[in-house]
């Protein structure tokens, strides 16, 4: 974030909902296990010790993200995109019918 001109405070929290991904990275006796998983698994647990990110999990019904990734159910995309902020488009012109 700091190349792009925003200064970080704290981690940034980046929910996930593969319980198995975040006892990994708590749990090194899992590592011998895992070694086809990789650059990517080592690189997020480094940032995880330096305080850069940190997991927490988030049940699969409340992964925003699936937004993004997955066909979903009308009421369920509409879920998801009202907790992203956005509305439909019917919803913009009738705002601006409004004002």
């Amino acid at each position: 974030m700091k190349e792009l001109g925003h200064e970080m405070n704290e981690s940034t929290i980046i929910q996930c909902d593969n319980t198995s991904t975040i006892k990994l990275y708590k749990n090194l006796v899992f590592h011998g296990r895992c070694k086809h998983i990789g650059v990517r698994f080592h690189f997020l647990r480094d940032l995880v010790n330096e305080g850069e990110i940190s997991l927490e999990h988030c049940g699969t019904e409340e992964q925003v993200a699936d937004v993004f990734t997955k066909a979903l159910k009308r009421e369920v995309f509409e879920k998801m995109r009202s907790r992203l902020g956005v509305c439909s488009v019917k919803d913009k012109l009738n705002l601006e019918d409004q004002v």
